[in-house]
């Protein structure tokens, strides 16, 4: 058999075919049974409408006598009895026939007609009676009637006493017949039963044998395999022995597993190039991120370096601007009055030493320390100097920058240098950052919170304000993208970090005027409560982020 299809077809064929057989057995021992059983219940029923009609005999046969010896008993009674005799003769006769008369069994047709005999002879001897009884009625003498009566009573006895022992004995050898069918019946039965249980089972095994366990095993045989490869086994292969389903299945399942192998291979392939690839560019990234780190190294030394040499010649020059205005003063009425030029280059120096200042402080923060001198200062003050050291920038660039400080000052716990800067930068990022820029606003209000009372220096500008997702401007090392300049402050990042330490906040978002840029600086106030010695002159050396 070249074909599974074939195959299951002969084994679901075999099982329909001994469940049909089966079926047809037990449809066949019912249909037997039966025919035994109403058999045996028809003769039953025959010898109990014989008894009865033994009794109704009897019955006539009283009646008889009663009105022979009683010649002014009613007529009636024998009537009754005699009607009950024929209709108990026509049961019997009923009976009978529909079990025998119409059988297609040859024995049941002479059973049939072996009992009409003596039933027949039951009738006569009724109806004999009846004529007796008439004929005894008539004779006057009561010793002659008596005498013809028992005459008449032992002739219908003997004509009705045979025949109905006759047919009481068939039907009870009938019934006895009828048992001694159903045993035989259910013994054959059984061994039909054992049979065809025994064919049954040995058409099963051989079924069995020629088609579910060969196939049963091959496809064990496969699922090992397909276990063998899921394990990582590839070269796995099975034997193609037939060209079933089961044949064609296998041929696949081994180009699969070729398949797998010639893919595996690539695949390791191309894992050991990704891993040399992989350490390569490792290898190159580490390689920039140490002349990176080289690269900080130099700017945060060269920012050192500037500040330190910058710093001591300033410090110099401001000496002796002081000397030389003093000396001015002095001889006041000798020389010309040199008082505003000093005043100018002192003003100047003390900027560059401001600006010298701001350097060594972004020195110092990129070193990860930053020093805090926090004090009760006034907002207005600070924002002034800051104000005042970007406006020369703001006019070079033609963008007016106007300081709002509000309806009255506002004292704050801060570091002075630290905060002039922050807004210093955020000044500069603004000029430098924001293109079509004309106005920049530094204002200064107040606020009740729940948090107490605040101050907040907003920064607006009428510029295109910032990007989409700006909370990312306060990351380290974020540039917005369409800057082209090399901007010079602090950073947002720090600029927060020094906000944060001022127990602050920052924020950024769009000017209620004309869609610019905002930055709002969050502070607490000390008109709400905060004694202002609780902030010493001291310095506060704190971890910068």
């Amino acid at each position: 058999m070249r074909s599974l299809r074939v195959r299951f077809a002969l084994l679901l064929g075999g099982t329909a075919l001994i469940a049909l057989l089966a079926a047809t057995g037990v449809l066949w021992s019912i249909r037997l049974t039966e025919n035994v059983i109403e058999r045996t219940l028809a003769a039953q029923h025959r010898l109990e409408l014989l008894a009865e009609l033994s009794g109704r005999l009897a019955q006539y046969g009283f009646a008889a006598i009663d009105s022979v010896g009683n010649p002014d008993a009613p007529p009636e009674a024998l009537s009754v009895t005699r009607d009950r005799v024929d209709q108990a003769l026509n049961h019997v006769d009923d009976a009978i026939g529909s079990g025998m008369a119409t059988s297609a069994n040859l024995e049941d047709r002479i059973q049939y007609v072996a009992r009409t005999r003596p039933l027949a002879n039951v009738r006569a001897a009724r109806a004999m009676l009846d004529r007796q009884v008439t004929l005894v009625r008539r004779e006057t003498d009561p010793d002659l009637r008596k005498t013809a009566m028992q005459g008449a009573l032992n002739a219908f006895g003997a004509m009705t006493g045979p025949p109905l022992s006759l047919l009481i004995e068939a039907e009870r050898r009938s019934m006895t017949a009828g048992s001694e069918a159903a045993r035989t019946l259910s013994q054959r039965l059984t061994a039909a039963a054992l049979a065809a249980t025994v064919l049954a089972l040995a058409f099963v095994g051989v079924l069995y044998r020629s088609v579910t366990r060969p196939t049963l095993a091959r496809i064990e045989e496969i699922r090992r395999a397909a276990g063998a490869v899921g394990s990582g086994a590839l070269g796995t292969r099975l034997s193609v022995e037939t060209r079933d389903e089961l044949g064609l299945l296998v041929a696949n399942f081994n180009r699969m597993a070729a398949r797998l192998a010639r893919r595996e291979g690539r695949l390791a392939a191309d894992r050991a190039a990704l891993e040399d690839t992989v350490e390569a560019r490792t290898a190159d990234l580490r390689a920039a991120n140490e002349r990176l780190e080289m690269v900080d190294r130099s700017r945060r030394r060269f920012f050192a370096d500037v500040s330190h040499e910058l710093r001591t010649p300033l410090t110099v020059i401001l000496g002796e601007c002081d000397l030389a205005q003093r000396s001015a003063e002095r001889a006041a009425g000798r020389m010309v009055d040199y008082g505003p030029v000093f005043t100018t280059i002192r003003k100047r120096a003390q900027r560059l030493k401001r600006r010298v200042e701001d350097l060594l402080r972004v020195a110092r923060s990129e070193s990860g320390q930053i020093e805090l001198d926090r004090r009760a200062v006034s907002a207005v003050e600070v924002l002034t100097d800051a104000v005042d050291s970007a406006g020369s920038e703001a006019a070079r660039r033609r963008v007016e920058l106007v300081l709002e400080p509000g309806d009255h000052d506002i004292e704050i716990a801060a570091d002075p240098e630290w905060l002039r800067q922050v807004v210093e930068s955020l000044i500069d990022n603004a000029l430098r950052h924001a293109t079509g820029l004309t106005r920049i606003t530094v204002s200064l209000s107040e606020h009740d919170t729940p948090q107490g009372r605040r101050a907040w220096v907003t920064i607006d500008d009428d510029g295109p304000g910032f990007p989409a997702g700006g909370d990312g401007l306060f990351e380290r090392f974020r540039r917005e993208a369409r800057s082209g300049e090399a901007g010079f402050g602090i950073g947002l990042a720090l600029a927060r970090w020094v906000v944060e330490r001022h127990d602050g906040a920052i924020s950024l978002g769009k000017a209620e005027h004309g869609g610019g840029a905002r930055v709002v600086i969050d502070l607490p106030s000390l008109d709400d409560g905060v004694a202002p010695e609780s902030y010493g002159a001291g310095h506060e050396r704190i971890g910068a982020a």
